[in-house]
This record gives structure tokens, C-alpha cells and sequence, in this order.
């Protein structure tokens, strides 16, 4: 039969009448409630016609296409066995025939398993389709090997259909310190196709691949988008064939023969998250948030106020040393003290230790008791860092077990270190055993769990299962503790991993200027309150540049908010404007890590612009930075979309201490008069003067329904 999928405004549209292998008719724009006879007519309506030079039956995109169904574009799934048998020349290209079609709907989802059966390749097939009722597609594949030899999967996914008028593409790169960059491309003939080999995603990840109609933007067009929910090896392609086809598709990355299947054994693929939209990039958002606020697993609230000693102290640890810093955080109102790296037994600098997970008696001769009831004492919980994927080759970890080493004796150092195998025997146990001991001993409410370097071996498969493995058991014991996933900061930020923690690290770099642009579309995907964002020094660590404290204020406001700066050194004055900034976070944090975020389309680049708007749609907080030199004396009227059409507003500047600088000799009517009222319509369609700021310049501005 034909199903018809429904959830918030999406229809997905699945043609099972067999005997082959179903297809996909369509995915996109809610269709309405189609009858029986209508999905029948829709599906003979969509047949096509056999073109010149071609098959001689008509093509369709199958579920599992490939040459064996005259697909000779990119095939999401690739399997094959040793040898000429037919056997194995039947595996890789079979030819699937429809088994079952299992279909649950609940509260939740509606959801499709397609069972499929090659005999001649000895190959079982199930598709899993999940339409969650925020209107997010979920798709994976598992491959059961029925035959009597190997059989390797290198590829287990699904392509997606997209119509024609997907013209546009857009995906991200990025570097240490500069993640997610925008990467827009017209979507011609042929494959774009973006592979990640670093083992954990990668600053240069593609993190989402989205194909819409011609310029498509934050608030306007429609689109097309998928991610690949997996921490490890990542391929995310779009194809224009020549057929009239065009696809996307995402999942996993295999290296040559690293999943070998022996007769009965079964491969689950990883999940491609998808998405449609007809109201832009935040339509994407507006699916997402609500879906991944959903799961069991999202954060406790409230999100603390975090302080995090790396740029406070770096290595320099001791108790005299941290108490001032932890009487200035409870001066300032932080929540949550982290002690990051040096803690540990050897670890004086970045060169060794990791791996050696007990506390250093040379730096805590009385364990880390002391330092954690201090911050008890002032009102805090307790955090520590660890690298528990990570060994270094001077350790007495690597010393007394070489095997546990990931790679080659002589592979290349990065960072000073090396990779620890958690697949191999004893080695998981070893790291979950540790960490185990150091959470039984001492009241430690979080972990900073970081990975600082790429893995340099061919396939992350095995590792990446390990890590899961490894989360979801230290969870299961220690169910109260929150882990932060942090890769040299943004290198590991997926869907995959965001199931097993309660907090991210977007990026090493707090300078906020490139905060903003980076958690403009880190945002995306992830809910504010996952996004850890720290205000820095007034020089950035990173970047040298310097920054005015409202900017680096404003900008780390909307996430997980925290400080990273030695404040303990910090002026009298410094420290009481960090408190009153720690206050408004606390005034709005229950909004921020709630409400519908929304990205501004301005029409000068040099202005950065977001907000938050609750459910109930009665307030609202808006960001509006400027990230380089304004093009225009006089800036457009700033829109504030997302409140209710109809109600009324007063809108008013809050104030996080020092004022943006502005450049013009007076402010606009309403912004000197301190308010101003207008309908959410008006606001939203029109807008509002705001002052010319200097670069690098933030204002707040709080809507509140009259």
C-alpha cells in the first residue's frame, strides 16, 4: 500500500505496493488527507516516462538504489563480498523484494519499517522511517548478512528525494577557533559531496547540508536539509542527476572493509536527520529545538552560571591559587566552578600525563576535598575536565599498556598526544573504571569531557561505538552528573552525541565576535541552553583582539552562560558589572532556554541580529550586534519578527552596564524616551530606529506584551 506520513506541516509519502523495492513520492509541503484512491492517483500521476538511451522500464528512486535498480548516481547504500560468485556479484548490485512494511503510530511519530530481502545476494534489509511530530524525518538502515560468507557494508543509508526548484546550496567549514562557516553554491549537475575523516566530525564539518530555492535565508524560502547524527566519520552529499533526479543524502563514513559482516550478524547505520522547511533556515529551528528539548536526556534547568579556570589559570593549580578565583565567582554569581586541566598526576604541562585519571598529591597532597568544599561552601557545584579518549605517550598509562595506543607505533603526535583505543580489550574498562572511582570519591556535579585531536586512522567506526558505549555506562551509574562534549571546542557537535550530554563547547574561541557568527548557525541545529558561552578576558585568548565588556557580555547571554577569565584579578568595578549581568541571565535564562529562536535577515552584513521569543509569545529578548563597520549613516529600521501579529508591545533597551557606543549625535525618538509601543504586525514588518553603533557594539531590547 502507500503511506502517507503526517506531522506539523510535513507529509512524507511512501509508495510499498511491492514487489520491489518502495520509494519515496514525496517529502515536503503537508499534502493534506489523501484517501486510498487520491495516494493511488498521486503515485500514477508521478510515474515517468522511459527517456532515449536509458533503462527500459521507468526509473524510480527506490529506498535502496543503485545499479541494481538503474541508479548510477551516489549510492547511499554500498555492499559487497570477496570474490566473482554471483553470489557476490548479486551483493553488490542487488535487487531488493519487498517483505513487510510494519507501521506504528503514536503521540510521538509515525513510523515505518520496510523489510526487504535480496535471496540471490543473501542479503536482509530494514529501513526505519520515523516522522516525529515536530515535522523532523529520521531514516536508518540495518544490514543482515544471510549469506554464507563476509559481507561489507561500506555505505547503509537512504537517498532523499528533493524537487527541482532545490536550486541552492548551503553547508559549513570552518578551522580551530572558526567554526561554521557558510558555504553557499548554486546545486548543478553532478555530486557535492562533503566527507569528514577526522574521527570526531571536525571544525571543517559540513554539520548540515541544505538545499532550498534561490536565496534562501534565515526568515524566507524553502529548503531541503539533512545531518548526519553521528560522532564520528561523516559523508553528507547532493546530487543533480542527469535523469531529473536530485537527492540528499547523509550518514556515515566507511573506510574500506572496516564493517565486515559474518554470516548472520547485522549492521545498524547511523541516523540522517532531515528536515523541510517553507520558512527558512529558522523553520529548520523551529522543527529541531522542540524535538531535541523533547528527549529524556535534555539538561535540567535551570542552565548554571559556570565559571571554567582554563583562561583564568591554565596549569597553575593550588589551593592557594583557586581561592580567590572561587570567592570572586560567588561574588559574581556563577553556580558551577570548573577546575580544567592540570589536576592530574603528572600533568604540569600539555606534553604528558593523559591518561594517568588520579589526582596529582604534588599539587592536592589532600585530594581534591579541600577545593571542592570551598565551593560548596560558596553556594557552588563542583565541575572537573577530563580527556578520557586521549593518552599520552608519557604516561604511565601508555607505559604499562602500548597495545591501547590507537594507530601505528610511529604515527604523528598532535597536541603532544595520541589516541586512546577504547575498542581494544580492557581499555574502555580501564578509562569507565577511573572515572567511576574519581565520581564515587568526591561530589563532582559535571564533567568537561574533551578530545583534542583527530584520529588518523582509517575508519572511526569501532571508536565511535566505544565512546557511545562508554557515556551511556558512566550515565547509567552516575545519572546526576552532567557531561559537557568538548573537541578542541567545536569539533564534535552532532545529534548523535547531544543524546548523552547536557551541554556543548561550540568553539575554543570566546572572543565574541566570533561567537557571534558562530552560534548564528550552531543554532541550527542546537537549543541555546546546550551552547556553553563563556565571557572572556577583554583580550581574547584566541585572537588577541580586544573587546568592550557589553559585547562579550550580550554574546555570551544566549546560550549555557559562564565566565572564563581570571576575575579574581579583575577591577572592583569589573566584577559588579559581570554580577549584574549574571542577574539578567538569571531574569531570562527560563525564556532563552525555552523560547523560539529567530535570526534576523538585515540588510547590511555588518549587523547581527536574533532574539528569543517565549510560547506564550508575551516577551521577548533581542540581540542586535554589530560585527564590522556599518554601511549607512542612518541604519535601516531593525524588524523584530516572531511576536504575535495582533498584541501590543513596549520595547525598551536592557542594560548590561556599560551602554554600546554609539557614533551619531542623537539616538532615535524613542530610544532616547526609553520605550516604545507597537503591534507585533508593525514590528515585525516595519521595525524600529536603533542607534548607529560603533563595530563590535551590542544592544538588548526586551518586548513585553502590554
Amino acid at each position: 500500500m502507500i503511506h502517507h506520513l503526517r506531522a506539523a506541516g510535513v507529509s512524507l509519502v511512501v509508495d510499498a505496493r511491492g514487489p520491489g523495492e518502495p520509494a519515496i513520492l514525496h517529502w515536503g509541503r503537508e499534502l493534506g488527507d489523501l484517501d486510498a484512491a487520491e495516494l493511488d492517483a498521486l503515485a500514477q500521476a508521478l510515474a515517468p516516462a522511459v527517456p532515449p538511451s536509458s533503462i527500459d522500464t521507468p526509473f524510480r528512486l527506490s529506498l535502496a538504489a543503485g545499479l541494481g535498480t538503474g541508479w548510477s548516481g551516489r549510492p547511499a547504500l554500498q555492499l559487497a563480498r570477496p570474490g566473482v560468485s554471483a553470489v557476490a556479484q548479486a551483493a553488490r548490485s542487488p535487487r531488493f523484494a519487498l517483505v513487510d512494511v510494519m507501521r506504528t503510530d503514536d503521540a510521538e511519530a509515525a513510523r515505518l519499517v520496510v523489510a526487504l530481502r535480496d535471496d540471490d545476494a543473501g542479503i536482509g534489509l530494514d529501513i526505519e522511517l520515523e516522522l516525529i511530530r515536530q515535522g523532523v524525518l529520521r531514516s536508518r538502515v540495518h544490514v543482515g548478512n544471510g549469506g554464507d560468507d563476509a559481507l561489507l557494508v561500506a555505505a547503509a543509508g537512504i537517498l532523499l528525494p528533493i524537487p527541482a526548484r532545490a536550486s541552492e546550496l548551503l553547508d559549513f567549514t570552518g578551522l580551530w577557533a572558526r567554526e561554521r562557516r557558510p558555504l553557499r553554491r548554486p546545486f548543478l549537475h553532478g555530486v557535492h559531496t562533503r566527507e569528514s575523516r577526522h574521527g570526531r566530525g571536525g571544525h571543517d564539518n559540513a554539520f548540515l547540508l541544505a538545499a532550498g530555492t534561490p536565496g534562501f535565508a534565515f526568515e524566507s524560502g524553502e529548503l531541503w536539509a539533512v545531518h548526519a547524527a553521528w560522532s564520528g566519520d561523516t559523508a553528507v552529499w547532493a546530487e543533480r542527476s542527469t535523469l531529473g533526479v536530485a537527492t540528499l543524502a547523509a550518514g556515515e563514513l566507511l573506510a574500506p572493509g572496516e564493517v565486515a559482516l559474518a554470516p548472520g550478524e547485522r549492521h545498524t547505520g547511523a541516523w540522517t536527520v532531515a528536515v523541510y522547511s517553507d520558512a527558512g533556515l529558522n523553520g529548520v529551528s523551529d522543527r529541531v529545538h522542540p524535538w531535541v528539548r523533547s528527549w529524556a536526556s535534555a539538561p535540567p534547568r535551570p542552565r548554571p552560571l559556570t565559571l571554567n579556570t582554563w583562561e583564568a589559570v591554565y596549569f597553575d593549580h593550588s589551593l592557594d591559587a583557586l581561592v580567590p578565583l572561587v570567592e570572586a565567582a560567588a561574588e559574581t554569581g556563577m553556580e558551577r566552578f570548573v577546575l580544567d586541566d592540570g589536576w592530574f598526576h603528572g600533568r604540569r604541562d600539555d606534553r604528558r600525563a593523559l591518561g594517568d585519571w588520579i589526582v596529582d598529591e604534588s599539587v592536592w597532597p589532600e585530594g581534591l576535598g579541600p577545593i571542592i568544599e570551598r565551593v560548596h561552601a560558596a553556594g557552588m557545584q563542583f565541575g572537573l575536565w577530563v580527556e578520557p579518549e586521549m593518552i599520552s605517550v608519557d604516561s604511565d598509562l601508555a607505559r604499562a599498556h602500548p597495545d591501547w595506543v590507537l594507530g601505528r607505533a610511529d604515527a604523528p603526535e598532535w597536541r603532544f598526544q595520541r589516541v586512546l583505543d577504547l575498542s581494544a580489550p580492557g581499555a574502555a574498562d580501564h578509562v569507565f573504571d577511573r572515572l567511576d572511582a574519581l565520581l564515587r570519591a568526591y561530589d563532582i556535579a559535571y564533567l568537561k569531557w574533551d578530545h583534542n585531536r583527530d584520529l588518523l586512522v582509517a575508519g572511526s567506526h569501532a571508536q565511535t561505538r566505544a565512546f557511545y558505549a562508554l557515556l551511556d555506562r558512566l550515565r547509567a551509574a552516575h545519572p546526576g552528573v552532567e557531561i559537557e562534549s568538548c573537541a578542541s571546542g567545536g569539533a564534535r557537535l552532532d545529534l548523535g552525541v547531544l543524546e548523552r550530554v547536557a551541554r556543548v563547547w561550540p568553539s575554543d574561541t570566546n572572543d565574541p565576535l566570533e561567537r557571534q557568527r558562530i552560534h548564528a548557525y550552531t543554532s541550527l541545529l542546537l537549543p541555546p541552553e546546550y551552547l556553553g558561552a563563556h565571557v572572556g578576558a577583554a583580550r581574547a585568548h584566541t585572537t588577541g583582539r580586544h573587546a568592550d565588556a557589553g559585547f562579550r557580555l550580550g554574546t555570551a547571554l544566549f546560550g549555557s552562560a559562564g565566565v572564563e577569565w581570571n576575575i579574581a584579578a579583575a577591577t572592583a568595578d569589573d566584577r559588579a558589572v559581570v554580577r549584574a549581568w549574571a542577574d539578567v541571565y538569571r531574569q531570562w535564562r527560563g525564556l532563552l532556554h525555552s523560547g523560539r529562536v529567530v535570526r534576523i535577515d538585515t540588510a547590511d552584513a555588518a549587523i547581527a541580529a536574533h532574539g528569543v521569543v517565549a510560547a506564550s509569545g508575551d516577551r521577548a529578548l533581542y540581540s542586535i550586534a554589530t560585527v564590522g563597520t556599518p554601511a549607512d549613516a542612518l541604519p535601516p529600521a531593525l524588524r523584530l519578527p516572531g511576536l504575535d501579529a495582533e498584541r501590543r508591545y513596549a520595547v525598551r533597551p536592557v542594560s548590561l552596564g556599560p551602554a554600546p557606543v554609539t557614533i551619531a549625535d542623537a539616538p532615535p525618538a524613542w530610544y532616547h524616551a526609553g520605550v516604545a509601543e507597537q503591534r507585533g504586525r508593525t514590528l515585525e514588518t516595519v521595525g524600529l530606529a536603533v542607534p548607529l553603533m560603533a563595530p563590535e557594539q551590542l544592544l538588548l531590547l526586551e518586548a513585553v506584551a502590554l
